[in-house]
């Protein structure tokens, strides 16, 4: 049509020019009909002709970026919604706001919802939802400063619904069954159960009369199951709750929420029983790159492997997801670094090599990985794990060599119980002020501030003397 519509402007008087516009307004008619009705694909080479036609369009360039954005172009949705936000078409600011947030790219989102949320005010228009995204956007960018460093030793794409064949747990961390099997049901319910190694007591998720997942746990009774209870709405939030594994100590629990503060979609928190009180602390969302504006679950550590997986279906197809294999960070060490594009590797998990430490080989753990651990098997007394290089690891305090770095890693230790400590007071400081009035939780609000700050203070300390206790330790093995 275009090659037409050129003969027509350049070789045919104007009675046949206004033809040509009459052609192409109704191409625009129809792009604008499949654009409205969400097609975007359908729609977007309508645009990309219209856009090739004219440039500078910013209407154009406006319905072809956001075209490009809903069908994962991002590199071309940005250029082409540059030009329409050059020329201040309001909806630019919206879509480039969701496109630097889903390349993690925050703080330019946060500035794109600021500016859209001014255009909205100044026409009198709800911003309640942008202000949110401003939020999620700002908490985001703290997060990414924050990115802890964790070796993913190996990922896999899988089909969404597969995504247990991938699970390889010891016996003595229970076992993993979708919804379906394990209540022997044809319900369309998207959960995963947990049971325990004693298999008596299991947790899963399912949807409730508000029409949202909530977390449940049973316990087996005279061989049945019974006794149903719906856990606390400190964990259960107003949004889907799901994918819970519960650690072999029967008080940790990790899960998935799209409430509680969520960046997108499902988010990974962790909870700790409180035997004394009955009752569960405040959840603690965990940080990149667990975490991220996509969805990500089923979270589960195996201690006698030391590893972990999660679920995540970040930059993935609509029908598959990404298992990533990991070395838990039981430190929760940073990326010590002011570079933004290596945290943004590191948090992305775009490529997963972006993670090994130097001259790491991985393969053994990967077999290990997939390998059945029988229940009672003898494990390796390990008070910690301290990796001295590929060849050596120690567990205990009496097996460090290095007088010098025996009194750098007791630092460590310390350190770690300290954080620990102050983890658990802190959570426990977080579940009073959400059930306090208002008086109890003003006083509580320095308390809280005070204890996070010592918190991130303690948090960057055991990485620092572990390193110096490494380097001690390997001077003295290389003169002795």
């Amino acid at each position: 049509m275009k090659q037409f519509s050129n003969k027509l402007l350049y070789t045919i008087g104007i009675v046949f020019l206004s033809s040509g516009f009459g052609l192409q307004a109704q191409s625009l008619d129809q792009a604008k009909k499949l654009y409205n009705e969400g097609n975007y694909e359908e729609a977007k080479p309508a645009f990309e002709r219209l856009v090739k036609q004219s440039p500078s369009n910013s209407s154009y360039n406006q319905w072809y970026g956001v075209c490009c954005f809903e069908t994962g172009d991002f590199e071309a949705a940005e250029k082409h919604l540059l030009v329409a936000n050059n020329r201040k078409v309001q909806e630019s600011y919206h879509y480039l706001g969701e496109l630097y947030y889903l390349t993690y790219r925050f703080e330019e989102s946060s500035e794109m919802f600021e500016e859209y949320i001014k255009i909205l005010t100044g026409k009198k228009q709800d911003v309640e939802a942008f202000e949110l995204r401003k939020e999620q956007a700002d908490k985001a960018a703290r997060l990414l400063e924050r990115v802890e460093r964790v070796q993913v030793v190996d990922s896999v794409v899988v089909d969404r619904d597969d995504f247990l064949s991938t699970y390889y747990l010891s016996e003595e961390n229970g076992v993993l069954s979708t919804y379906k099997n394990f209540f022997r049901t044809n319900e369309d319910v998207q959960s995963v159960v947990y049971i325990n190694q004693r298999q008596d007591k299991i947790f899963y998720a399912q949807p409730t009369d508000e029409n949202r997942y909530c977390l449940f746990t049973q316990s087996k009774l005279l061989e049945e199951w019974g006794d149903e209870k719906q856990l606390p709405m400190n964990i259960n939030s107003a949004e889907d709750d799901n994918y819970p594994f519960v650690m072999p100590d029967g008080v940790t629990i990790y899960y998935a929420s799209k409430g509680n503060g969520s960046l997108g979609g499902y988010d990974l928190f962790v909870t700790r029983y409180n035997m004394n009180s009955d009752s569960y602390l405040a959840p603690e969302q965990m940080g990149m790159p667990f975490n991220s504006p996509f969805n990500d679950y089923m979270l589960v550590i195996d201690e006698n492997k030391n590893l972990g997986w999660f679920v995540s279906d970040r930059f993935q197809s609509e029908d598959k997801v990404c298992i990533y294999l990991f070395i838990p960070n039981t430190e929760r060490a940073r990326v010590e670094s002011e570079d933004i594009e290596e945290k943004r590797a590191q948090a992305t998990l775009a490529s997963i090599a972006t993670t090994w430490a130097e001259g790491a080989d991985y393969q053994s753990l990967i077999a290990l990985a997939h390998e059945e651990i029988p229940f009672g098997e003898e494990e390796i007394h390990k008070d910690f794990e301290f990796v001295v290089n590929d060849n050596i690891i120690y567990y205990v305090l009496e097996e460090i060599q290095s007088p010098e770095a025996k009194s750098y890693y007791e630092r460590v230790v310390n350190l770690k119980n300290q954080i620990d400590e102050l983890s658990e007071r802190l959570a426990d400081m977080r579940t009073e002020y959400t059930r306090g009035n208002k008086a109890k939780k003003e006083q509580l609000t320095a308390a809280i501030l005070q204890a996070e700050q010592q918190l991130d203070d303690l948090l960057i300390q055991p990485h620092e003397w572990e390193k110096k206790a490494r380097n001690a330790e390997i001077n003295y093995l290389s003169n002795h």
